[in-house]
């Protein structure tokens, strides 16, 4: 455990003015004193780490099953990890430890386990009957590659084909391998003169389990007969294989190939195809072979009771379709239906109301897997709608580029939400239930509100409903509605500061009791919405431009005035170089022919239809000048209260009154400090030639390895975390996937220097000099340099006055220094509770009311939440500063820092959070080499050190957030939300709030044979497997060939479905319950059995009396 001074006084962070030496020791027996006040009810066994959910679309998806019986989906992906889904929020995330690809997954239908396939030529046996699947067994391959597994429904055997041409049977109840091997020499013996290639598919003939059907990549196909050991047919056909599929009856296969053709053959006519189809080639005249196609990847074939058979096909287009969108393909009789997919396609499935292959399939839907998407079409409607997805899968609809987690909302948020949010829903979705409907809902045992917000490269936000563990999208808002989209390159000479995605969200700050929302974009621009049910056109967008310099002796304004070379102290607090707007900007060059005050993105001028929902207040835009673009936005707040914005960036801070939209601010990071400036700077060259900028702002120049130098948000370039000094940036090496600190950089040591952003804002009501003896409004403002600075605000009153009069904004002179960038800054009453910043209850703004102008003017002023008066006023509050190095709690108004502590000397503080936990409040911290901490307040008290994850990329980074009661999440891949708790209490409940996978389901009745059928065989043929797999018949396979792993499952099976007596009672319970309904079920077959032979005996008995007294020659 690292140390940590449990109190620190005057350690020379403020130095402000000098305070004699007995004033400080009075101060120190205060701030004792006032220590000893504070009970801290937190401790660490109060906190424990563990992931809860994974939400989204598995990320690089490479296969998928079904369970037609339980009706779940699984889906594996490149990463090796499993996905299963049931209804809408039961779903589960598993991991394969190796990490290697899952190449096929089979349900082991109705038995609540799943055998998955990998990559590095591993078999493993997942139990599903527990909360959270495991392991049960593993089978590692040592001398054949994996290509194909078949397990036919209700055996216990499990065909694996190779790429060497091979099949071994492996028993799934023990995972050994059986001695039975077909070799492909065997298969083909002298059909083929060359090696036949890997098996791409193995099935037995639905109506003779004996009979095993082998397709080999080269294109030959071989039937062979299990008993005897030998191929009864071989078919073989020019053209690479790619899939097989029965007809039900067993007498047809179909055969998919790489020249985009479908070959159906006879069982017993192997010389050749009964049919040759090419469902997307042009049939050309004179009776010649069609062009060839594109591979067709994979078919099904799927009969029906009343009508055609259904072909179902993907790929196998022409050639000649440049261009064209990936294609699924329905035939059905004679009608074609191509359906366009958004993404290529990874695997589908065709869903049917029957388990048995030797039965009318009955097809009734189609899962398409998608490189990014899961559609299901459904198959029973005409023009075959999709049906509407359920699962919350669009997380990545628009690359994520930052994210935000509220944890005990207003309760009234999630309902309003969802009621604009529901308008915006598409039309002509299938009028079905969602046929996905498997496993049961977990207990809700937390019942507040969460919201996640994430913003997207597009411009767009999205509001999701988070709440129990689930996660459902409630509204989603376009930002980027507002700006003119730009028809062609030529046609967009301002949006070059990133040369794609010019509307992505970069910081979101939000206020949920008011329902103020601002966001900042990374064209340097900032809009403020308000929330309202209703309807408006807005005739003309509110916007102001500002221009925000940097320079300090080099750059001539537009007005030909000299800028003074460096601020006296009176300066600092006007506005300077302010350019507030209405309408765009029309000057768009300097006298040197340079650009000049133009924003990046253009305001559209014409009315603005905004539907109920979140609606644009106000539109500010950084604009050039002189020739160098506006650098991106660093940090951003938003205050109902206050009705005031402010943000900042590598250049300055600017402050907006969105009620008056006026400017109120606007000065450089330089002039914040006046004549307190602990920083010797010097002015900088002029570059009036430089580049634009790329990344966030400067202090990310020559940061990132080049493989990273893309100007998109998206990329490791666009993190708000990222606003740090260039001395502490961390380099991204690609080659190992971890941070080193860099001190090499493209710009200038006096540059690195004089570059300080803004990194942290906060709005507060507190004490903002040493004299005060009241807490008012103010802003507190932190740097990348470490420097936290206030800024006092001097507010009108409420109602009228409150748009009439200015808001006064003066510097208090109070300073403070840690180390390391700011990253978050918060109050403390003096019982050691949160202070939350002032807010305005929402009210709706479209609806004008009279009577409510008096409480408006009371809502307007912020409620002071201090302490009586007759507590001791001279330690009201704390301070608590979180900065990437370190953490400080000072005390208000002495600006004493009592507590102190190092969180880490190695790394950085990527995030840090002031969040609420167990009616008590911590810090919690997510440091950059993958360790997340939480300190108790106001003391610092190490409560929590756990190494989580390493941070491998800058999405971690830019999207890790904490949220009260102990929660957090980050994107864990492009596509994909993962969220933890470091609450015990949660851990505790995690299991019961989980979903269940596994129900007891009993399975279909097997399809009737028919009476004639039975008596003279024509139905479906059984084979005792055991007969010819075991140890017995086949003897033992070679021990080199496989080794057998036993998983953990087993153990941590009984732990996770068991957790106590009552959950063994339940699992025995249940297990007799299925040995009942097992023994039910023979006992009825054995009654329809004994039934059948009576009726036979009868029948027979019958026919002996009246043909007992014939003769021959009578028949």
């Amino acid at each position: 455990m690292r140390k940590f001074n449990i109190r620190k006084v005057l350690d020379g962070l403020t130095a402000v003015s000098s305070a004699a030496s007995a004033s400080s020791a009075a101060q120190q027996q205060q701030a004792g004193n006032r220590e000893s006040d504070i009970q801290e009810t937190l401790q660490s066994e109060h906190f424990q780490l563990c992931k809860t959910v994974r939400h989204g679309f598995p990320y690089q998806p490479s296969a998928l099953a079904f369970d037609p019986v339980q009706k779940i989906l699984a889906i594996g992906t490149q990463t090796g990890a499993l996905r299963l889904f049931g209804r809408p929020g039961v779903e589960c995330y598993c991991q394969h430890d190796s990490g290697a690809a899952v190449i096929q997954l089979q349900f082991l239908i109705n038995e609540g386990a799943l055998v998955s396939a990998l990559a590095d030529d591993t078999l493993h046996l997942w139990n599903l009957r527990q909360k959270r699947p495991a392991i049960l067994h593993s089978l590692k391959f040592n001398r054949e590659r994996i290509t194909f597994c078949h397990l036919p429904f209700q055996s216990k055997w499990l065909y694996v084909g190779t790429e060497r041409g091979n099949i071994h049977i492996v028993n799934v109840e023990s995972f050994t391998l059986s001695g039975y091997v077909i070799m492909w020499n065997k298969a083909i013996e002298l059909s083929s003169k060359s090696h036949p290639g890997p098996i791409v598919h193995i099935s037995d003939n639905p109506m003779d389990e004996g009979k095993l059907l082998i397709g080999f990549e080269s294109g030959t196909v071989v039937l062979w007969d299990l008993k005897s050991k030998k191929a009864d047919y071989r078919y073989t056909h020019d053209e690479a294989i790619h899939s097989v599929a029965w007809h039900h009856e067993g007498k047809q296969f179909i055969c998919s190939h790489s020249d985009g053709t479908l070959t159906i053959w006879n069982v017993k006519s192997p010389t050749k195809p009964f049919q040759t189809i090419t469902p997307h080639g042009k049939q050309l005249k004179d009776g010649k072979k069609p062009e060839p196609c594109k591979p067709i990847l994979k078919v099904e074939y799927k009969t029906t009771r009343a009508g055609e058979p259904f072909i179902i096909l993907s790929g196998g287009l022409s050639y000649d379709t440049v261009g064209r969108r990936p294609c699924l393909t329905v035939m059905h009789g004679k009608s074609t239906a191509v359906l366009e997919m958004d993404y290529s396609i990874v695997d589908f499935l065709t869903l049917c109301e029957t388990p048995y292959p030797n039965d009318f399939q009955e097809p009734y839907a189609v899962v398409v897997l998608l490189e990014k998407d899961l559609v299901l079409i459904d198959l029973a409607q005409n023009g075959y709608p999709i049906f509407e997805n359920p699962y919350p899968l669009t997380i990545h609809e628009s690359p994520v580029t930052c994210c935000e987690y509220f944890a005990d909302c207003p309760v009234d948020l999630i309902p309003a939400l969802y009621s604009v949010g529901a308008r915006q829903k598409r039309q002509g979705y299938s009028k079905k239930e969602w046929p996905i409907s498997g496993g049961n809902w977990g207990l809700i045992t937390q019942s507040y509100p969460e919201i996640i917000i994430t913003g997207h490269a597009d411009g767009s936000i999205k509001f999701w409903d988070a709440s129990a563990i689930t996660l459902q999208v409630l509204y989603k808002l376009k930002t980027a509605k507002v700006f003119e989209k730009s028809r062609n390159k030529d046609d967009r000479p301002n949006t070059d500061i990133v040369d794609e995605d010019p509307y992505a969200i970069q910081i979101i700050s939000w206020c949920p009791e008011s329902r103020m929302l601002c966001v900042a974009g990374v064209s340097a621009h900032v809009i403020i919405y308000r929330f309202s049910k209703q309807e408006v056109t807005t005739e003309v967008i509110p916007m102001l431009e500002v221009r925000l310099l940097y320079e300090i002796n080099d750059i001539e304004s537009p007005d030909g005035e000299q800028i003074p070379p460096l601020p006296t102290p009176g300066t600092s607090s006007n506005p300077q170089s302010i350019v507030p707007q209405s309408h765009p900007s029309t000057s768009s060059s300097s006298s040197d022919g340079l650009r000049d005050n133009v924003p990046c993105l253009k305001v559209k001028n014409s009315p603005l239809k905004q539907s109920p929902g979140y609606q644009i207040e106000l539109v500010i835009q950084l604009v050039w000048v002189s020739g160098e673009p506006p650098q991106q936005i660093t940090s951003l707040a938003v205050n109902s209260a206050y009705g005031l914005v402010v943000f900042g960036n590598c250049n300055g801070i600017a402050m907006v009154d969105y009620l008056q939209k006026t400017v109120l601010l606007n000065l450089g990071t330089i002039e914040l400090y006046g004549s307190n400036d602990p920083y010797r700077r010097e002015p900088r060259s002029p570059r009036k030639t430089r580049q634009p900028s790329g990344g966030l702002c400067d202090i990310n120049e020559g940061t990132v390895v080049p493989e990273d130098r893309c100007k998109s948000p998206t990329s490791a370039k666009m993190s708000r975390k990222l606003s740090l000094p260039t001395e502490l940036k961390p380099d991204l090496d690609v080659k190992d996937n971890s941070f080193s600190r860099s001190r090499s950089s493209s710009v200038t040591s006096i540059d690195k220097e004089s570059r300080e952003a803004i990194s942290a804002l906060h709005f507060c009501e507190t004490f903002t000099r040493k004299a005060d003896t009241s807490p008012s409004p103010c802003l507190w403002v932190g740097t990348t340099l470490g420097t936290v600075l206030v800024i006092v605000l001097n507010l009108p009153p409420g109602g009228e006055q409150r748009l009439l009069q200015p808001v006064i904004v003066s510097p208090s002179g109070t300073i403070l220094r840690l180390k390391g960038a700011i990253l978050r800054m918060a109050f403390l009453d003096t019982t050691g509770s949160l202070v939350p910043p002032a807010h305005e209850p929402w009210r709706e703004h479209n609806v004008p009311e009279d009577k409510d102008e008096k409480d408006k003017s009371k809502k307007r002023r912020p409620v002071s939440v201090s302490p009586s008066s007759s507590q001791e006023i001279s330690e009201n509050q704390y301070a608590v500063i979180c900065s990437e190095k370190q953490a400080k709690v000072i005390s208000l108004p002495s600006q004493n820092c009592i507590y102190k502590h190092n969180i880490t000397e190695t790394s950085f503080v990527l995030r840090g959070d002031i969040v609420s936990l167990s009616n008590s409040i911590c810090l919690a911290c997510f440091c950059a080499n993958g360790h997340i901490m939480a300190f108790s307040l106001p003391s610092l008290r190490p409560l929590l050190d756990v190494y989580y994850l390493p941070l491998t990329n800058m999405r971690i980074a830019r999207t890790f957030c904490f949220t009260n009661n102990g929660q957090a999440l980050y994107l864990v891949s492009p596509t994909e939300i993962q969220r933890l708790t470091y609450s015990q209490e949660t851990c505790e409940n995690l299991q019961e709030m989980l979903g269940e996978l596994f129900t007891p389901v009993e399975t279909p009745e097997a399809p009737n044979r028919g009476f004639f059928k039975g008596l003279f065989g024509g139905g479906a043929q059984s084979l005792d497997r055991e007969e010819l797999f075991g140890e017995s018949a086949s003897g033992k396979a070679s021990r080199s060939l496989a080794q057998h792993i036993p998983g953990p499952g087993g153990i941590e099976g009984v732990k996770g479905a068991a957790s106590g007596v009552v959950g063994e009672l339940a699992r025995a319970r249940l297990a007799l319950d299925e040995r009942g309904q097992k023994l039910g079920e023979l006992e009825e077959k054995t009654a329809a059995m004994l039934y059948s032979a009576d009726s036979f005996s009868k029948h027979a008995h019958e026919m002996m009396l009246k043909y007992k007294d014939k003769k021959w020659y009578q028949f």
